[in-house]
């Protein structure tokens, strides 16, 4: 099964060829997994490899004992490196493996002048990431940590684990490379149905307590993971696009919990008016949740509107996996912070300041939080008339 995976990151989701470099970012505890992959990259050519690797256990200590100010000079956060590889059109595949509540006696501040730290060494790479310019996709690999906090009754938790990401990811399939071809194919054709309504406006509510309005400018495109060359999402069960970021107005309330960079959010809700957040609460992480919204400038607005069906491979597990990737492809979802180029049409080919004109969020942060419920219904507001897109949590078009 691992061996199916790699493959699919690396064939199918990367679409990797020998003469293309590749970075690999991971945490120290897959070391192992990583070895294969290694092995397998250079089975198939590649050569140019750079192992990026973080050791979390470390960072935690050391965001102990740094000020702020040291924070953002240590070399643990410099990613430089990611530049000089994007500009030699490196594919870049970042491997994520959690470790439940390892930060949570680290103060926000500190955590988010890391992830700033971090972001702003690396300017190149985010650019033409957000250009679609170079290959890059994000999946998650199980640790014995992990999978003990998700399964503490199993006697083999990690093995758990391994079978769940086996279903989600389409590794138990003949051909995953395959199956995951024909699922974005059919995502493609409800964009198709999304794009053809010219939405001007989702209308979210649900029994949270949920009453969000949200506009869409006449240029914005609906996307899937897979919209580019690359499957940059592993496993993603989304479509999305790019509001218009100082156009929404009401309330929203989380449904699961958010984890950033270590530390848990969890039950909040977001005021915004005017597409600005001017209230929030979360009764866990409240804290970091500030340090999110205050960012730089512009997070506190929306860059992201996506779409899932409540009845869906990840959210039929029943499981709350604490990872923004795998839970966010379990339920609709918004993100404060940037919006998406590639979700306007001809966004590739515009300057910052057309693309503001559009409503397009420039902000250096991009955080994910999920939304989705059971009973989630959005309606859209067109020209021909409003339109309902989701009831009972799913996509009903």
């Amino acid at each position: 099964m691992k061996e199916k995976y790699i493959e699919l990151l690396l064939k199918g989701c990367l679409k990797m060829k020998a003469s293309t470099p590749l970075l690999i970012n991971y945490n120290k505890i897959n070391k192992d997994f990583v070895n294969k992959l290694v092995e397998y990259a250079n089975q198939i050519g590649v050569k140019d490899i750079y192992l990026d690797e973080n050791d979390s256990y470390y960072i935690h200590d050391l965001l102990n004992e740094l000020s702020l100010q040291e924070i953002k000079t240590h070399k643990a956060f410099d990613c430089r490196v990611w530049d000089e590889y994007a500009k030699k059109d490196a594919a870049f595949l970042m491997l994520e493996s959690e470790i439940p509540n390892l930060m949570s006696d680290i103060p926000a501040e500190k955590v988010e002048a890391a992830a700033a730290a971090k972001r702003d060494s690396k300017p190149i790479y985010k650019e033409r990431q957000l250009k679609s310019e170079i290959a890059w996709c994000i999946a998650c690999i199980p640790n014995e940590e992990w999978a003990k906090d998700l399964f503490p009754e199993h006697k083999d938790p990690i093995k758990k684990f391994w079978h769940v990401i086996e279903k989600i990811c389409m590794l138990d399939d003949d051909d995953p490379i395959k199956s995951w071809k024909d699922f974005l194919q059919s995502q493609k054709k409800m964009q198709t149905k999304l794009n053809s309504l010219k939405i001007k406006k989702l209308h979210y509510t649900n029994d949270l307590g949920t009453d969000l309005e949200i506009c869409l400018s006449d240029q914005a495109l609906w996307e899937n993971a897979s919209s580019g060359k690359w499957i940059v999402n592993m496993p993603s069960y989304e479509v999305f696009t790019t509001p218009i970021y100082n156009k929404t107005n009401g309330i929203v309330y989380s449904s699961k919990p958010l984890i950033y960079n270590g530390q848990v959010i969890d039950k909040f809700y977001l005021k915004f008016e005017n597409g600005k957040v001017i209230e929030h609460k979360a009764q866990k992480g409240n804290e970091i949740l500030q340090e999110i919204i205050k960012g730089d400038g512009m997070s506190a607005y929306l860059g992201e509107a996506a779409l899932v069906n409540y009845d869906s491979p990840i959210s039929n597990t029943g499981l709350v996996f604490k990872s923004t990737l795998i839970d966010e492809n379990a339920s609709c979802h918004l993100a404060l912070g940037s919006g998406f180029i590639e979700c306007v049409q001809g966004g590739n080919d515009m300057s910052k300041t057309e693309l503001k004109k559009l409503g397009v969020n420039d902000s250096k942060n991009h955080v994910d939080f999920m939304i989705g419920t059971k009973d989630l219904k959005i309606e859209a507001e067109t020209d021909n008339g409003n339109v309902i897109i989701m009831e009972n949590g799913n996509i009903v078009l």
